[in-house]
């Protein structure tokens, strides 16, 4: 009732115009172009937390260093801050003032940077726990009888991790899909060129229309549905996989 209430007022507002109201909302040349910007940018977090999460999480489980527990607890800070301040961290780096002499504030790059920021965890997470209880006994037989590393970690270890992986790329994904405080502050926010759909959204329900904010709103909504009811079916259809 907590989820679904909201959800269903939310789609019959964005109805309040009737369906060709709807879909001229939706259509519209800037709210075009905020959704192919999200979604491009999404995508690309996404993978990128694939691989790079996946990396993080196999070096934390399976090998040992100084500062461990530390790099365990950055891995979290995402987690803990408030989204508009991820976005002052990510500014204070790469803004007008950068320490490292990158200047990539208000660019589509900004966005992918403070995107890769709030959702580092989401992968790390999901795949640290099926990596501790992986039995290493079928990787050492692999490596006796002279398979090579690669080998190993694409045909066995690779096959249990998948779910995990996926369950994580579809969280960042949504989670970068509905992304605004820490972009509200970086992006620069231009129509056409670094506005995204949640700052859209934002901007025409501050503009006093709600009913189309609703609709781009809704948009949003069934994209992050349907990314996470199409990644829990390949979830299961890699377990299925696994077991068999």
């Amino acid at each position: 009732m907590i989820v679904a209430l909201p959800i269903a007022a939310l789609i019959w507002s964005s109805r309040n115009d009737g369906w060709s109201g709807f879909w001229n909302a939706i259509s519209a040349p800037e709210a075009v172009a905020a959704l192919k910007l999200t979604l491009a940018v999404a995508a690309l977090v996404a993978l990128t937390n694939a691989f790079a999460g996946t990396l993080i999480a196999w070096v934390l489980v399976r090998d040992d260093f100084r500062g461990k527990t530390v790099v365990n607890g950055i891995i979290d800070l995402p987690f803990a801050l408030p989204t508009i301040v991820a976005g002052l961290l990510v500014l204070a780096l790469y803004g007008p003032h950068s320490p490292v002499d990158v200047h990539a504030a208000y660019t589509r790059y900004a966005i992918y940077l403070v995107l890769l920021f709030v959702t580092l965890p989401f992968v790390v997470r999901t795949v640290q726990p099926v990596l501790y209880e992986l039995d290493t006994q079928m990787e050492e037989a692999a490596r006796s009888l002279g398979a090579r590393e690669l080998t190993i970690f694409r045909r066995i270890v690779l096959p249990s991790i998948l779910p995990g992986i996926l369950s994580g790329v579809a969280m960042a994904f949504a989670r970068a899909i509905g992304e605004i405080g820490a972009i509200v502050i970086l992006s620069g926010n231009l129509p056409y060129k670094t506005e995204v759909a949640s700052v859209y959204v934002f901007n025409l329900s501050e503009s006093g229309n709600g009913t189309a904010a609703a609709a781009v709103a809704v948009v949003l909504l069934a994209i992050s549905f349907l990314v996470l009811l199409a990644v829990g079916g390949i979830r299961r259809m890699a377990t299925r996989y696994e077991r068999a």
